[in-house]
């Protein structure tokens, strides 16, 4: 094995496991913040639900990759990861109070809202990743 992969090892290892942290934590507050319960709603087969959080994880993790790819320590990984994930937690609320029944419909399964909200989360997710190149 080259001397470089043994000597970046535990670089990558640290970056990492603060990459996970955050995609862990994410989702524990953006469950949170809706007024439904996703994962239960996604246990019963809503895919309305799994949609809108589908829209939610990838719309937080680019902007954490994008961190990880221009970044150079962890705790600058941790800082920006947070603001990505108040950022996308603002987005849903903006949507969330400006379409009143989005907290109604997904419960209900509908697949227009969700498709949207998933979409505008990913969109987000994308400028919010553009922007943290620094």
């Amino acid at each position: 094995m080259p001397t470089y992969l043994l000597t970046t090892l535990p670089a990558f290892l640290a970056c990492f496991a603060v990459a996970i942290v955050l995609l862990a934590l994410f989702p524990l507050v953006s469950l949170n913040v809706t007024p439904y319960h996703e994962l239960v709603l996604i246990r019963s087969g809503n895919t309305a639900a799994a949609l809108s959080l589908f829209g939610a994880l990838p719309g937080f993790a680019m902007p954490v990759a994008n961190v990880i790819a221009h970044g150079d320590t962890r705790v600058g990984l941790a800082a920006w990861g947070a603001i990505a994930g108040v950022v996308q937690l603002l987005a849903y609320l903006v949507l969330r109070f400006t379409l009143p029944p989005l907290h109604q419909d997904i419960p209900a399964g509908k697949m227009a809202p969700a498709v949207f909200l998933a979409v505008a989360l990913l969109t987000v997710g994308l400028i919010n990743a553009a922007c943290m190149t620094y």
